[in-house]
């Protein structure tokens, strides 16, 4: 009788295995970012998953794992989210805050666990038996599915973003076709690796001659070229010389004004905001800047007040520009905006933020949701998004203007940048984060700098505020949780990657070629079977 338990014990534990180990990877590639950023474990993270998708659909697996992957890795990876909780500086109280920040975590983590599966499910039905065209699917699926998903509100969790700020060379393959160059060549060398184990496996089973295995060695042969030889691409495109001509220099200062969420809709709030932002605008004003970048919402007033304050009347006395983040207005709502005040205290351009966070800025289906969750905006009017194709001129020239959220989305970079943004000011408030969440959005930031390759002055409430260069190097970072100011030259630049004048091409030429390569395959098979009838 207890052998029969133990027996039924290790049968239950064999069959548990693969969803632990699937669980366990997709844990370790949440680990490549902040605030762990072991950026390394990407290469190999995806290949226990591969495995176990190929094995569990030879295997007839109607369960298989993808799925634990998926919600492994974003559960871990955007962790931060349970940070926003508790939500009481905005009228939530604690319980239901905490039910909505663990409804907010669950959801996107589910929605990377369907994410993996779909992927998994195309990659094993259209890939076969042939384990080059697994690759070349898997790779093509991946970024597919990455491409469609980052066109929707709930976007963050690139692989890409796996290796910034940390691998900078590899990055720069950005500039080529966007982040998803590096999200197709983190899937094909794990793939390779993962059929070179696969075919290692069957090659035991069968017990034939060594063939096999050095077709398995061709495999590892080529995961390790391909990794070298991207790597050394982007070396070259890393060590390309960056142009500083004086004419094109431009002296910008950072405020970071500290003011904790909680304080927002209070009277001392806004007086310590007025007086940090005035302040440190006076100081660097003083330093020789040509301007000073503030954060989202630097002051949470309406357009209609700015004149007033005391921000815009030093503006006025020391005439230097200053792109202020504030609330715009339209109609009888709202928008989070950066508008340009120039020397003379007028506002001259003006960017409303577009890409809104979900149940944070807005609720999706809101006739639905809005009663249960309630408006969680600090404001009593309604907001909304910006125009999806602004422009945003300054005294400088034109600049590319991202708010926040809006990091992670390089489409706002590079139409901007196709339209003649010479430079980047992003504006955000993470002050409701844990200091992981400031981190990974400042790895963002240097992806778009890279993939555009533009300079970026970028200011934030409490940290982490920063100046980049083009290759993505952080000339500063600001502390966090601390009242900081700083200057730096960035320089406006004119140039255009293949990435910004071409988009995303890569994605749509690896799900072209990978449906060429299927179809021909299919019809060769079907071609087979009538010659043998």
């Amino acid at each position: 009788m207890q052998k029969k338990q133990n027996k039924k014990q290790g049968e239950r534990l064999t069959a548990l295995l693969p969803y632990l180990i699937a669980l366990a990877s997709g844990i370790l590639m949440g680990l490549t970012v902040a605030p762990v950023g072991a950026w390394l474990l990407a290469w190999i993270a995806i290949v226990p998953l591969w495995v176990l998708v190929v094995t569990s659909a030879k295997s007839k697996n109607k369960f298989p794992p993808a799925f634990l992957w998926g919600i492994g890795f974003h559960s871990v990876a955007l962790f931060w989210i349970t940070g926003i909780h508790p939500m009481t500086w905005l009228g939530v109280p604690w319980l239901p805050s905490l039910a909505i920040t663990l409804f907010c975590w669950g959801f996107i983590s589910v929605l990377g666990g369907v994410f993996v599966s779909i992927w998994a499910a195309v990659m094993v039905r259209l890939g076969g038996q042939k384990p080059w065209l697994r690759v070349l699917i898997g790779t093509a699926v991946w970024c597919g599915l990455e491409s469609l998903w980052s066109a929707g509100p709930l976007w963050w969790s690139s692989l890409a973003y796996t290796q910034s700020p940390h691998n900078l060379v590899i990055v720069h393959l950005g500039q080529l076709s966007g982040p998803n160059t590096v999200t197709a060549a983190i899937v094909a060398v794990n793939g390779l690796i993962a059929e070179a184990y696969i075919n290692r496996q069957d090659t035991k089973i069968s017990s034939v001659s060594s063939a096999p295995l050095r077709f398995v060695n061709k495999y590892l042969a080529t995961a390790t070229g391909l990794l070298i030889t991207l790597h050394l691409i982007g070396f070259i495109l890393y060590s390309r010389p960056i142009a500083q001509l004086p004419e094109a220099a431009l002296k910008v200062g950072i405020v970071q004004g500290n003011i904790p969420n909680r304080l927002l809709r209070s009277s001392e709030g806004f007086r310590r905001a007025q007086e940090n932002y005035t302040n440190g605008y006076l100081t660097l004003a003083d330093q020789g800047v040509d301007a000073v970048l503030t954060p989202e919402g630097a002051l949470p007033i309406f357009q209609r007040n700015l004149l007033e304050t005391a921000l815009v009347a030093a503006v006025k006395e020391k005439g230097v520009v200053a792109w202020i983040g504030a609330f715009g207005e339209r109609g009888d709502s709202y928008t989070i905006s950066l508008f340009t005040f120039n020397s003379k205290g007028e506002i001259v351009s003006r960017y409303d933020k577009s890409k809104l966070v979900p149940l944070g800025e807005y609720i999706p289906l809101e006739g639905i949701l809005g009663k249960i969750v309630q408006r969680l905006s600090p404001l009593d009017a309604h907001q909304v998004p910006g125009s999806a194709n602004q422009l945003f001129d300054t005294p400088f020239g034109r600049a590319i203007a991202s708010i926040c959220y809006e990091s992670a989305f390089p489409e706002q970079f590079r139409r901007q940048a196709a339209a003649g943004g010479q430079f980047i000011v992003s504006s955000s408030n993470d002050a409701h984060y844990t200091a992981s969440m400031p981190f990974q959005h400042h790895a963002q930031d240097i992806m778009r700098a890279i993939e555009s390759d533009r300079w970026s002055a970028r200011a934030t409430n409490t940290g982490y505020s920063a100046f980049v260069d083009p290759h993505g190097r952080t000339l500063w970072m600001s502390g966090y949780n601390t009242y900081e100011t700083h200057a730096e030259t960035i320089y406006r630049r004119q140039t255009q990657t293949l990435y910004v004048r071409w988009g995303d091409w890569l994605t749509p030429l690896l799900l072209i070629s990978s449906g060429g390569a299927w179809l021909v395959i299919r019809g060769i098979k079907k071609f087979s079977n009538v010659g043998n009838l």
